[in-house]
């Protein structure tokens, strides 16, 4: 939290030093300031602020364009005539071992059209996801766990 509140304060001695308020000033003093503090905090063994970010930004990436395939699939599914669905539920065990990173995943499963997370067992070690296009449960499991999950515990465990 508190790299977080550095890189904000870099941010603004910078847009102060310049005195530019500019969209592109405004950029390229969090570019600056977050590579200046990303120099200074080195690589320890906690993982902060400055180690997290990418992580978070690779995640939102990977959603964006999940939800665009996903979007685009439903899409054609409603306009095509052959329907070719096949829906199933499949268990997915779960790495994630924090209450915030299963919720996480959970709603990013929900939000992709196509997919919706039914249910955490109660010792929230599995979910159970209903999807749409469930031709082979181990390769849809796969993609859940090589997709969203291993990208939610970069950035939350």
């Amino acid at each position: 939290m508190i790299e977080l509140l550095v890189h904000v304060l870099l941010t603004l001695a910078w847009l102060l030093l310049t005195g530019s308020f500019g969209t592109e000033n405004i950029v390229l003093g969090v570019v600056l300031s977050y590579l200046m503090l990303a120099l200074a905090v080195g690589r320890g063994e906690q993982r902060g602020y400055v180690q997290r970010l990418p992580a978070a930004v690779r995640l939102f990436g990977y959603f964006l364009v999940e939800l665009i395939k996903a979007n685009a699939q439903v899409a054609w599914e409603m306009i095509d005539p052959r329907h070719t669905m096949s829906p199933g539920v499949v268990e997915v065990p779960l790495d994630l071992k924090t209450p915030f990173a299963i919720t996480l995943l959970s709603n990013l499963i929900t939000l992709t059209p196509g997919t919706l997370t039914m249910e955490v067992s109660d010792d929230h070690t599995r979910l159970y996801v209903h999807g749409m296009y469930v031709t082979d449960p181990d390769r849809f499991r796969a993609e859940i766990k090589q997709g969203f999950e291993r990208r939610v515990k970069e950035v939350f465990e």
